[in-house]
């Protein structure tokens, strides 16, 4: 037993002096945030238009994301890979802030015209989809459906984190 203890104490020990190159150090939501945005219009066809196609983004950088819909059409935000690899922090939504703390949402649906916002760093590079469609309750699939369907109205952005 104390043989077992002494051989993991000397590898943690060698570990500790060992350099952690995967690792972001300080705090993880150092402000200013890089703020973005993304504006969703609804084209002279019915089809979402996104005012940005592609977003490049840095493993460890603090970024709040402002989301705003024109109103037009109901349109439902979708970014689930990309949540699911960062350190979601803070949504807000109508000028209230819900302190997320590394929980995931799944969606925003727009209803009428108006902004959300969402901050969070991202700790998983990868190259991830944004996708803007509509609700599927209001074209007749399952409620919590998500993702582009054939012959689905929707428009897609590329988040590329490095």
């Amino acid at each position: 037993m104390r043989a077992l203890f002494l051989t993991l104490f000397l590898a943690l020990a060698a570990g500790a002096h060992a350099p952690a190159h995967a690792q972001v150090g300080g705090n993880l939501a150092a402000l200013p945030a890089v703020e973005l945005s993304l504006a969703i219009t609804t084209g002279a066809d019915g089809a979402p238009v996104l005012s940005q196609k592609e977003f490049s983004l840095t493993t460890g950088d603090y970024y709040r994301m402002a989301v705003k819909s024109d109103g037009k059409a109901v349109w439902r935000f979708e970014a689930t890979d990309l949540l699911q690899n960062v350190h979601l922090r803070i949504v807000t939504i109508a000028g209230i802030e819900v302190q997320m703390q590394s929980l995931v949402f799944r969606a925003i649906e727009f209803d009428e015209a108006g902004e959300a916002r969402f901050s969070f760093v991202p700790i998983r590079p990868g190259t991830y989809e944004i996708y803007v469609g509509k609700d599927p309750r209001s074209v007749g699939r399952p409620t919590g459906e998500a993702g582009a369907k054939p012959g689905d109205m929707h428009a897609t952005a590329r988040v590329v984190v490095r």
